[in-house]
């Protein structure tokens, strides 16, 4: 690519997307293209192709996807594997009929078995079952990932799959219903630390920014009381008063907080996936004596771990909140490990800098303001 490249980031606006345009910005990439959900609806052929043939980008980064944590994933199977095969379908065809250079298409370590060994290598893909409760999301990863390979071999384009680890950063989910667990949790001990100071000032702007259900910072108190203990952030009175002086508040987290979980901060992530548009060409994903030509996605993470209880007491120190963190049990605790083997992207020439501890202050420090 040089600076002038056109290039095209489908999904420009979320937490991938956003992040990729930053990166490409500060490097000097100056005509970069991206259309909202209303300007263009990727799970529309017709317009996908129509909008490849018109802008004719060089370049394409694929970001845009239906994503969410275990419950909107486990909730809305239909809806994840239906828009996410759509979505990857139409704008890795277009590409290739439109004689796009080079397509990088993201998707995630979800892919990989429940009970794939640890670390995850790329050569444990489609070894035994999927986690049941993203299995949706996962097969039209996999697919993605095969779409690009099979097109590359037929057709000889130069498409390379990326699978990042968990991310999390600005421009991230903070909703309570569909977030990951990393800003799920980053706002939830951000709502019980404004209960716990009483600031119910901060705890209405919040509620404007990002609504629950309809609950805004107009909301009554009641409601709005009402509305943050359906997602486990309770102020439970200590005694018959019920001033704040006298009250304990507690955020509930699903599971046992047992499993242990992989973090990337969504700029780093983006600078690799540079690099890869940059240095990474589809030939350098496999050795060219394989007979068979699989598995030539890429890992991008850390390499490193963290239990999801480690994980909320971290974030409960970050951010101030002085209450009671309560796992609920009976909830389920999804893939008890899912750590990723980086050393194919360290092979390739790039490793990440920002640890879980630093990405935590970054991620807190941009929510609040």
């Amino acid at each position: 690519m040089n600076k002038n490249s056109k290039i095209y980031i489908a999904g420009h606006k979320g937490l991938v997307g956003s992040a990729l345009w930053k990166t490409l910005q500060n490097k000097g990439y100056n005509n970069l293209i991206g259309r909202s959900i209303n300007e263009l609806d990727l799970m529309d052929s017709v317009a996908v192709d129509k909008f490849f043939a018109e802008e004719k980008p060089e370049y394409v980064i694929l970001a845009a996807a239906k994503v969410g944590g275990i419950v909107a994933n486990n909730t809305y199977r239909g809806q994840f594997i239906y828009e996410n095969l759509m979505i990857q379908n139409n704008v890795i065809h277009s590409a290739y009929v439109h004689g796009v250079k080079k397509l990088l298409f993201l998707g995630s370590t979800c892919i990989y078995p429940k009970n794939a060994p640890q670390p995850m290598p790329e050569d444990c893909l489609l070894t035994s079952p999927l986690e049941y409760t993203n299995e949706p999301y996962a097969i039209a990863k996999i697919a993605g990932i095969k779409m690009c390979e099979s097109y590359n071999l037929q057709y000889g384009t130069n498409f390379i799959s990326v699978m990042p680890t968990n991310l999390y950063g600005p421009n991230d989910n903070f909703d309570l219903e569909k977030s990951h667990v990393l800003p799920a949790l980053v706002r939830k001990n951000h709502l019980g630390k404004c209960l716990q100071n009483n600031d119910w000032d901060a705890l209405r702007a919040d509620l404007d920014k990002n609504p629950i259900e309809g609950i805004d910072g107009s909301s009554s108190e009641e409601d709005i009381l009402s509305k943050l203990e359906k997602y486990g952030i309770r102020l439970n009175s200590l005694n018959s008063c019920s001033d704040s002086q006298n009250s304990q508040v507690s955020i509930e987290i699903w599971g046992t907080g047992k499993p242990m979980r992989e973090f990337l901060w969504s700029e780093e992530m983006a600078a690799a996936c540079v690099y890869a548009m940059e240095n990474i060409n589809f030939m350098d994903t496999y050795n060219a004596a394989d007979k068979e030509v699989r598995n030539t996605h890429i890992n991008i993470g850390t390499g490193k771990e963290i239990s999801i209880k480690q994980l909320a007491e971290t974030i409960k120190e970050k951010v101030g909140f002085e209450g009671k963190l309560v796992f609920n049990t009976d909830k389920p605790d999804g893939t008890m490990r899912k750590l990723t083997d980086p050393s194919k992207i360290h092979e390739l020439g790039w490793h990440h800098q920002i640890d879980i501890e630093e990405g935590i202050e970054k991620m807190y420090n941009w929510y609040t303001k």
